[in-house]
């Protein structure tokens, strides 16, 4: 009988071990989380009056970073798209710190994943911005020159070598995330392909009055000279 309630029991005292054995590592989590949430708070505070002392919203605008992220409708100020990102890349660094505190398998290799691939999001994030910024100035370059230049269709010809830039900062970006890279490299192969066609068929039927005013400046001399020789005849 004795064997028989000590069986019945010893369930429960291993859970209550286990229990015992994992609130310390339960409390040192919310320890980690709820510290890493203050300290992701007065980041954000501090980086606040940084950038206001510092006119960081006034610099963007100047630079025409502003203008740029009007352009993808978003209407935040820069500062506070930038603190937003600082606070919640620290809250969900401390929460993945707080988890490993668990000693759980599942967890530890989850966040040993994520702390792996934190420097591909980096690079990706930085491919973004970077390219971002380069694509409006030489989509900006571009139309400018068309334009100079007497292109009919400059606006064209700058949305398509914005189009052409955005898919290719795109492409890079999921290839440095690892995100289907075979599937990425074909994606961007026929897109690129198709807009290059699209913009060969935009020089071609806005070259065709060119070409003709060329052909027509050419053959003018000629066919005043003939008509000079005939009077001459005459």
């Amino acid at each position: 009988m004795e064997n028989f309630i000590e069986l019945l029991l010893q369930p429960f005292r291993d859970f209550w071990a286990g229990l015992v054995g994992f609130i310390p590592n339960l409390l040192a989590t919310l320890i980690i989380i709820c510290g890493g949430f203050f300290i992701a708070w007065v980041a954000k505070v501090f980086l606040r009056k940084a950038f206001s002392a510092l006119s960081f919203d006034g610099w963007c605008d100047r630079a025409g970073l502003t203008a740029m992220i009007r352009k993808a409708n978003v209407w935040s100020k820069p500062s506070d798209i930038l603190v937003k990102a600082v606070y919640w890349f620290l809250a969900v660094l401390f929460v993945m710190m707080g988890l490993t505190a668990l000693r759980l398998q599942a967890i530890d290799s989850l966040t040993m994943q994520f702390f792996m691939y934190l420097p591909r999001a980096f690079s990706a994030l930085l491919i973004l911005i970077i390219g971002y910024i380069i694509t409006g100035f030489v989509s900006r370059a571009v139309l400018i020159a068309a334009v100079n230049s007497g292109y009919h269709y400059a606006k064209i010809l700058a949305e398509a070598v914005r189009m052409l830039l955005i898919v290719l900062i795109l492409a890079m970006a999921f290839e440095q995330l690892q995100v289907a890279p075979g599937i990425v490299v074909a994606a961007f192969s026929i897109i690129f392909g198709g807009i290059v066609i699209a913009l060969a068929i935009a020089f071609g039927v806005g070259g065709i009055e060119a070409a003709r005013k060329i052909i027509e400046q050419g053959s003018e001399p000629e066919e005043k000279k003939g008509k000079g020789r005939d009077i001459e005849h005459l």
